[in-house]
């Protein structure tokens, strides 16, 4: 059964607590290159609007849209060990078409 966490409005998080790294992945880098989106690991308690902020305060861009996916962990196993990974959350953000984020 998924557990669920309560959103709650008094909470903020700063920008720095929002977005936790860039996932630079092969599809990841055809978007950005197309598409102008780029895809982010952010924090499970993070919102869209949180996500907008983050990345329009970090990267000084200006971002159009936001998509979020929670992303359910994998079971891994390890000899005879049977392990799973945390579940976590993921962001993709579109920027306008003046700007670019450079992560190499």
């Amino acid at each position: 059964m998924p557990r669920h966490i309560p959103q709650t409005t008094s909470l903020t998080l700063e920008p720095h607590q929002v977005i936790i790294k860039p996932l630079v992945t092969e599809k990841g880098v055809h978007k950005s290159t197309r598409n102008n989106a780029y895809t982010f690991e952010i924090n499970k308690l993070a919102t869209k609007e949180d996500v907008r902020r983050a990345v329009e305060k970090l990267f000084d861009v200006k971002v159009v849209k936001v998509a979020t996916q929670n992303r359910k962990g994998k079971f891994r196993r390890t000899r005879f060990r049977l392990g799973r990974t945390a579940d976590w959350k993921k962001a993709i953000v579109t920027l306008d078409e003046e700007h670019r984020i450079d992560f190499f």
